[in-house]
């Protein structure tokens, strides 16, 4: 059997996003697979729960997703881009062709069904002055001259979106059997709808319709009257709030946010609003835990958070929770009670419930198996597998599992990671190390799949990675211990992880040792190779090299480093600069690899292009890879081609130079 290949990537189906129909016998979910067009196809599935058999409903080489059955069962919505823009599509539970439903100019998204199953609520991009319809006499937008364009806001631009226009995501709700179509929303801000209340009277969505919205970064949720369009804010202006569910009954609304205590490292909380006396109130205050799935892969793409999902007495709801790297089912109450249904060392990255007899669907990743489904049932914990995607391919692939460890940091903190070692390992044997550090911070290595450390394993490294100060997973007071400290205790954690590993495994060579990681992780390698040199090889992916211009170009600088460095370049920017590893770019000696996709506004490619010039001006051996169209999200969305390549640079660079 071989090891695992970047361009296996062609070949292994990422299984995402379950969703259980109201009978609770069968899921729709979707499969996602890259192909050499360069594109990535996904199709919708059904699982029969009693036979296990799977069916393939949905057809072509496009992006069908995001499947959503209507509350009487009779039928499936989905999304698809088979027309060009991604559009709404109606399918009977029958299957049989689909129909469309939407012809907008910007596309449909966040399908939301009403409790009589005869309306759909979603969400949709509207230029003011512009029609939200497509003409049906002429389909192709037309194409308008390039004009400047003129910006008079701090957020002008997003990672994912580019430069914004004035085109902001409004609700929309449309009859089924009429194809009427009524827009709910207005304002120069974007709203995101949640849910229906149970008598279909009124819904709930979030938005930031605060006026100073552009600094305050905040998110609200709001309840909308259907009948007279009143509409009441349910939270306070202050925090961070979304993902609003109605109980069964229509008495609670249960929310996930915070008020922004510790600004970008706050942990989320479970709240509850009464709407029989209007009174919010968290349900997890004393409870040092991520409510949701904030787990860091490089595999799947596509699937969506579950949030909070009530049972149908109303008493009680599931979520995800993630602790210590996994991600595990847990059951709560209106009284604040919660209590683990299943928490193991894996990552459940899906999870679809039946509210009467709690039995579920999940999507779970190991280490060593990318991902499927299974049955769970969260009364007793059974567990049974229900899906199979990739076995036929991966018999023929040996995986790697990952061993768990824990140490002390300097400071007594104890620690937690992964040790993968080389494929076809021999005891007797030395191999290299390569230290993974991730982006965030704010973020968790997990127990699931990483299609980079696998290949890095098959080409015969042993593969580190670890959750250091500032990551999730571990508490509040672990996550916001980085903020203000960037590159200070969070640095000794990752260089105490190699010391560790050094001493406990005496397989690993100390002279063949390298460092990669993206975003706060490109900055984390940036900053380690400007402070040692033990590292003979280092590859830093959209990085951070310069907080002081960081500040101005990236499409959240201006608040993230008031938040994370606790610092401007209005009042401190020397602050700004000793944080920065471009300020000691002179005392690199390492060998790096940067690289970088041209379209990314989180951590512009200037970024890497400043440390690249200030190395070679040194004359200093370094190499600048950058990727057309790509943005900050290359290594998990990204084009197939990108993706791949990406692998390949970082797995020839650290050849080249340890083994």
């Amino acid at each position: 059997m071989r090891g695992i290949s970047a361009e296996d990537l062609y070949q292994l189906y990422s299984v995402t996003d379950p969703q259980l129909s109201p009978c609770g016998e069968k899921a729709a979910f979707v499969k996602t697979i890259a192909d050499l067009d360069n594109h990535y196809t996904s199709n919708i599935y059904l699982l029969d729960l009693n036979t296990r058999s799977t069916s393939q409903w949905t057809f072509g080489k496009h992006k069908n997703h995001s499947p959503r059955w209507s509350p009487d069962g009779e039928k499936l919505a989905f999304l698809s881009n088979r027309s060009g823009e991604t559009q709404i599509y109606l399918i009977s539970k029958n299957g049989g062709e689909a129909e469309c439903l939407t012809e907008l100019n910007n596309g449909a998204g966040s399908i939301v069904w009403s409790p009589c199953s005869s309306k759909i609520l979603f969400s949709s991009g509207v230029t003011p002055g512009e029609p939200y319809l497509i003409d049906p006499k002429n389909k192709e937008k037309d194409v308008k001259p390039s004009k400047a364009a003129i910006f008079n806001k701090v957020r002008y631009k997003s990672d994912s979106s580019g430069y914004l226009k004035d085109t902001y995501q409004q609700l929309f709700i449309l009859d089924i059997e009429t194809k009427a179509l009524n827009q709910v929303s207005e304002g120069d801000w974007d709203c995101s709808p949640s849910d229906w209340s149970p008598d279909g009277t009124a819904i709930v969505y979030s938005a930031s319709e605060d006026e100073d919205r552009d600094y305050a970064i905040i998110s609200d949720v709001y309840m909308l009257n259907l009948s007279n369009n009143e509409k009441t804010k349910l939270t306070g202006g202050s925090g961070y709030y979304s993902d609003a569910h109605w109980s069964p009954d229509g008495r609670y609304l249960s929310l996930i946010g915070h008020e922004k205590e510790y600004k970008g490292a706050s942990l989320p909380k479970i709240w509850l609003y009464d709407t029989q006396y209007g009174e919010l109130s968290c349900l997890t205050s004393e409870w040092d835990a991520y409510i949701g799935d904030i787990a860091i892969g490089d595999f799947h793409a596509g699937g969506s958070d579950s949030g909070i999902t009530w049972t149908s007495d109303s008493l009680g709801f599931y979520f995800i929770m993630s602790d210590h790297g996994s991600t595990g089912v847990y059951y709560g109450t209106v009284e604040g009670a919660m209590y683990p249904s299943r928490l193991e060392p894996e990552h459940i990255y899906g999870l679809s419930i039946n509210p009467h007899t709690h039995q579920a669907v999940v999507a779970i990743s190991h280490p060593a198996n990318p991902g499927d489904l299974y049955s769970l049932n969260l009364t007793n914990g059974t567990l049974q597998q229900m899906t199979n995607v990739n076995q036929s391919y991966l018999n023929d692939i040996e995986l790697t599992p990952a061993e768990p460890f824990s140490w002390k940091a300097p400071d007594g903190k104890d620690l937690h990671g992964w040790i993968i070692k080389p494929l076809k390992f021999k005891q007797d044997q030395k191999y290299p190390l390569i230290l993974e550090i991730h982006g965030g911070p704010h973020a968790m290595y997990a127990n699931t799949y990483y299609h980079e450390f696998q290949t890095l394993s098959a080409q015969g490294f042993t593969v580190l990675y670890t959750n250091p100060r500032g990551s999730h997973g571990y508490g509040q007071e672990f996550v916001n211990a980085v903020r203000g400290d960037y590159g200070g205790d969070d640095y000794k954690d990752i260089m105490s992880a190699v010391d560790h590993a050094l001493a406990s495994y005496s397989y690993i060579d100390e002279t063949r040792l390298g460092v990669t990681g993206g975003s706060y992780g490109g900055f984390m390698t940036n900053w380690i190779i400007g402070r040692t040199n033990r590292f003979k090889a280092a590859v830093t992916q959209r990085c951070i090299s310069n907080w002081l211009s960081f500040y101005g170009v990236s499409d959240i600088g201006y608040y993230f480093t008031e938040w994370e460095l606790k610092g401007n370049v209005i009042e401190n920017p020397e602050m700004l600069w000793n944080h920065s590893p471009l300020k000691y770019v002179s005392q690199v000696e390492t060998p790096l690899l940067l690289l970088h996709g041209e379209k990314d506004y989180r951590c512009p490619i200037e970024q890497a292009e400043q440390f690249f010039v200030a190395l070679k001006r040194q004359r200093k051996e370094a190499v600048l890879v950058s990727y057309p169209g790509e943005n900050h999200e290359i290594t998990r969305s990204g084009k197939p081609f990108a993706r791949i390549n990406h692998t390949e640079q970082i797995r020839d660079w650290f050849l080249t130079y340890l083994k």
